[in-house]
């Protein structure tokens, strides 16, 4: 902390004693252990630090000397939601007498959790990074926080429609939302700034606030592929509602000298790096709080496949419910949206994740699927057949399982239908994973492949299942959204914004412009938004 000193007083004492021509004022009231602003941009600390923190919250990551503050913010920002909804993760507690975001209640509390922690959180090091590199002219780094930027707030987007992003960084009290298509035009732009910022630094094996990169360790090759792959990700998630844009960028991100992510050490997570050791959120609140439990609808898919990758995500369990896997072990998943007290599923199956596995923001197996859809309705970008197996061995890889891939393609195994506990869910579907059929049939087998290779990144896995409807899920146990128009088959298709949005006069006239913006005008969890319209 600087010294407060009066200058006056302290000057005129200087001048009478020593009789100094003149005296420095900021010297006097700088505290010479302190580290000025000037000198951690010097060091590039003040830019770096907030690198680190951007990128601890485009999912919130904490160690082990955060405690629980992290996982807690996890928690009621994701797991509770969109880890639940997309039939990944499902939960053994009835938070709210059972009233809560997984039985589609949506809760205010968990709601603004969400906004906060994949929006407001990363505003400020954002603005930092920004106003520091145009001081310094440091294109790469600011560059890098644009990537960092766009990987949470398309989060946002896509959880609830317009967000102000275009004026961001301005200085004023209320900053307006902009609509959703004008964010993604904003974003897609962003991103091609960054990549071609980046792209000299890349070719020459330079780095990029390497000391404070948690992710690549600075390397800019890296961060090139991957804003490429979100390019692409953000590109096809427009296919349905804009073809023409969605193939613009789609091109732009395939076309790039250096491309997108092709081998598993491209994934974008979180572990280790920049001095830090991360703790698995999903892995300690199953462990430690006991809640977070394998979803039967995973379940239902990775066993009627026969799928190596069953035991890689799925724990055993010695419940006197357990289901009799394909691979001979005893599972118990549960299933979504239960209002059942809490422990009624204690001891049934938990993901299969340590503290130490990663936190993943993308991984390559995504992009060859993205790839393969892009490929199957324009044939330019590829064979969707080869794309869409190289998908299918690239998840076997990054989950460290040894399989014929051909066997598996071509066993014309489809999943099953689930009963456990008095749930009981039909086969979701008669799908093999064998690339034939329809186009839509294949697009279905894309998606599906596309979700068990995600897993558990459930945010992205149910911004999928909305914009195309794969792939079919378990029905929830108990709808409590009935009183708000929501029906067990669609689901929540967005969170309304959080209560506090329209507390004061202000802020309720930029609220009331931004549920204009709206698909409907209606802020509702029943209206979809722009990309929505399968």
């Amino acid at each position: 902390m600087k010294k407060i000193i009066y200058k006056s007083l302290v000057c005129a004492g200087a001048l009478s004693l020593l009789t100094l021509p003149s005296c420095n004022y900021e010297e006097i009231n700088t505290n010479p252990y302190e580290m000025t602003e000037e000198m951690g941009a010097m060091d590039g600390i003040t830019m770096g630090a907030s690198v680190t923190t951007m990128q601890r919250f485009v999912f919130p990551v904490g160690t082990q000397a955060d405690g629980t503050d992290m996982i807690n913010q996890y928690q009621v920002a994701y797991a509770l939601s969109a880890d639940g909804w997309s039939g990944y993760i499902a939960e053994d507690n009835n938070w709210q007498s059972g009233n809560n975001n997984l039985t589609y209640y949506l809760y205010d509390d968990w709601v603004s959790a969400t906004y906060r922690n994949s929006y407001t959180e990363l505003l400020s090091p954002w603005k930092k990074i920004k106003q520091e590199s145009e001081k310094v002219g440091d294109d790469a780094t600011f560059s890098l926080a644009q990537i960092l930027k766009i990987s949470a707030w398309h989060k946002t987007l896509e959880t609830f429609g317009p967000i102000p992003y275009i004026h961001a960084g301005d200085m004023a009290l209320v900053i307006p939302f902009d609509s959703e298509e004008e964010v993604y035009k904003a974003m897609f732009n962003d991103l091609k700034a960054a990549v071609e910022a980046l792209t000299p630094l890349a070719e020459s094996g330079g780095t990029v606030a390497a000391s404070y990169d948690a992710v690549y360790a600075g390397d800019a090759r890296k961060w090139v592929k991957y804003a490429n792959s979100l390019m692409l990700r953000l590109a096809m998630r427009l296919r349905y509602v804009d073809e023409s844009l969605s193939y613009q960028w789609v091109a732009e991100a395939l076309n790039n000298g250096i491309g997108v992510m092709t081998e598993a050490s491209d994934a974008a997570q979180m572990s280790t790096g920049a001095g830090y050791v991360f703790v698995n959120n999903i892995a300690y609140l199953a462990s430690n709080y006991g809640e977070a439990r394998a979803c039967t609808s995973v379940y239902a898919y990775l066993n009627g496949y026969n799928d190596p990758r069953l035991s890689a995500y799925i724990q055993p369990s010695a419940h006197a419910n357990a289901l009799t896997g394909y691979d001979g072990n005893k599972y118990a998943p549960v299933p979504p949206g239960t209002a059942a007290t809490a422990d009624t599923y204690q001891d049934y199956s938990l993901p299969n994740l340590t503290s130490s596995s990663p936190t993943y923001w993308m991984k390559a197996s995504e992009v060859y699927f993205l790839r393969a859809e892009a490929a199957l309705f324009w044939p330019e970008f590829g064979s969707a057949d080869n794309l869409y197996r190289q998908g299918v061995e690239m998840s076997f890889q990054e989950n460290g399982v040894s399989a014929d891939v051909d066997a598996y393609l071509t066993s014309g195994l489809a999943p099953q239908a689930v009963s456990i506990n008095g749930y009981s869910a039909p086969q979701p579907t008669t799908a093999t994973a064998e690339f034939t059929g329809s186009t839509e049939q294949k697009l279905e087998k894309i998606m599906i492949q596309k979700w068990i290779s995600m897993y558990p990144n459930g945010q992205e896995a149910w911004t999928e299942w909305r914009r195309t409807g794969y792939p079919k899920l378990n029905p929830v146990q108990t709808n409590r959204g009935t009183g708000a128009g929501i029906s067990s088959e669609d689901g929540i298709r967005r969170m309304v914004y959080p209560i506090s949005f329209s507390q004061s006069a202000e802020d309720a006239a930029n609220y009331a412009e931004a549920v204009g913006k709206l698909r409907g005008g209606v802020d509702a969890a029943t209206t979809r938004l722009w990309w929505d319209c399968r």
